[in-house]
């Protein structure tokens, strides 16, 4: 059974080395899973993932001149992570009946308050601002 790029297939993993594993494919074929296509996460060690003998579901990205099979694990499932939805209505208590001034105002003190609390800390600083003055 011949394999074509972008197809979904099944294969059993053969071999795992620092760089990827690989795999074995319907028909006898033999690819190969990079370390950045195992995951969406960062994947440092790629026995943390996989295991030989274990079937997994890959896609196939290319196939090169010379028979060279490159493989995806992440591209044959889709992302599970939802991203984070915000309600932009709520407020915080304190902010939800405050005029733009008013918080505006409460920014600048904030900002002033933490200038202040740095320059304390670090001397080259303050002299700094005595020397300008």
């Amino acid at each position: 059974m011949p394999v074509s790029v972008g197809e979904i297939i099944e294969g059993t993993v053969t071999g795992i080395t620092n760089f990827g594993a690989f795999v074995q494919l319907p028909g006898g074929k033999n690819g190969l899973v990079h370390i950045s296509e195992i995951s969406h996460d960062y994947v440092e060690k790629v026995s943390d993932y996989l295991k030989r003998n274990e079937k997994i579901k890959v896609k196939v990205l290319s196939i090169t001149d010379d028979g060279k099979i490159s493989l995806s694990i992440r591209k044959a499932k889709p992302k599970t992570k939802k991203p984070i939805e915000i309600d932009w209505d709520k407020q915080e208590d304190s902010q939800k009946h405050m005029s733009f001034e008013d918080k505006l105002n409460d920014f600048l003190k904030d900002s002033n308050d933490k200038m202040d609390q740095l320059k304390s800390r670090d001397p080259k600083r303050s002299n700094m601002k005595s020397r300008r003055d």
